[in-house]
């Protein structure tokens, strides 16, 4: 084996190429040609003397050498990224990019400011910010940090709970002028509800009350949004009554432009957190990251601490 052929470069490829599943995607995503991805994993196999991939013309897979090379390719790479960290650090620095993932209206609405008061401080550091309420694979799409709402699945990511968010029933006052007030739970079922299509189960409010029970109310209406910022300029327009986050409306509320709805009934809290690839966290760019937003999320209105 020629130890010199065995290159970061050609590694890199290789193990983006497992993780994205396509040598395409890689291609797009380090802005080369796909016969460049391909002349690395091959010149990388031939160093080695051993096929990495089953190649067909669906899709590709990893032979019983590629996954073992492939576990230690990528501890290597991961040392090799600490490790560059750390002599920009002793020399006073601190640069590269962070991959951050949000969803896109707590991204717009509060996550930017923090993330631009973190580059105010650090301005070696890049930010990459994808706003999508798309619930992507990190590894996959090379991406360090995300912020989830929701409840999580098992996986092997790092996770850090913030809280959870209270969410409260609004509409404007011109719509409640329109239509009257509800009263009772039961009486939302007659109203114009703003329901999110990316959001299982919004065509039915579930609402907890002072008393300890839990009320299931059918809804309808004739607005359906799959962003949260398409919900709040709804609400702002007098076009239903929904179920929102406090950190979306806090600041229409206190403007007098909306208005709580049955104040004493309330959907359950949304669990807020913050995943991390697996030994980014080691980073300290990426370190900074998550305690900027980590700080700048416990202050969000209508948070509940863990």
């Amino acid at each position: 084996m020629d130890r010199s052929s065995v290159t970061l470069e050609r590694m890199r490829s290789f193990v983006r190429v497992v993780e994205r599943g396509s040598l395409s995607a890689v291609a797009r995503e380090e802005g080369v040609g796909q016969s460049t991805v391909s002349r690395h994993v091959a010149e990388l196999e031939a160093a080695l003397g051993a096929s990495l991939l089953n190649r067909t013309t669906r899709r590709l897979t990893l032979t019983d050498e590629g996954r073992r090379f492939h576990a230690e390719a990528r501890t290597i790479l991961r040392l090799v990224d600490e490790a560059t960290d750390g002599v920009r650090n002793a020399g006073g620095g601190l640069t590269g990019t962070v991959r951050v993932s949000c969803t896109a209206a707590l991204g717009v609405r509060h996550v930017c400011r923090a993330l631009f008061a973190l580059q105010d401080r650090y301005p070696g550091i890049s930010i990459d910010l994808s706003l999508t309420d798309e619930r992507i694979d990190l590894v996959r799409e090379a991406t360090d940090v995300a912020i989830r709402l929701g409840p999580l699945a098992e996986s092997s990511l790092q996770r850090k709970a913030i809280g959870r968010s209270r969410r409260i029933l609004v509409a404007s006052r011109g719509y409640l002028a329109d239509h009257g007030r509800p009263q009772h739970p039961a009486d939302l079922s007659r109203h114009l509800a703003i329901r999110m299509s990316n959001v299982a189960g919004s065509d039915t409010l579930c609402l907890h009350g002072p008393d300890g029970t839990t009320a299931r109310i059918p809804v309808g209406g004739n607005l359906l949004v799959d962003h949260g910022l398409a919900a709040r300029e709804a609400l702002a327009e007098g076009r239903g009554i929904a179920a929102a986050h406090v950190w979306l409306v806090d600041d229409l509320l206190a403007a007098g432009a909306i208005e709580r709805v049955l104040p004493d009934h309330a959907p359950e809290p949304v669990p807020l957190s913050i995943l991390v690839v697996p030994g980014r966290i080691r980073i300290k760019r990426v370190r900074l990251v998550v305690d900027a937003l980590a700080a700048a999320l416990t202050e969000l209105p209508g948070l509940d601490r863990p």
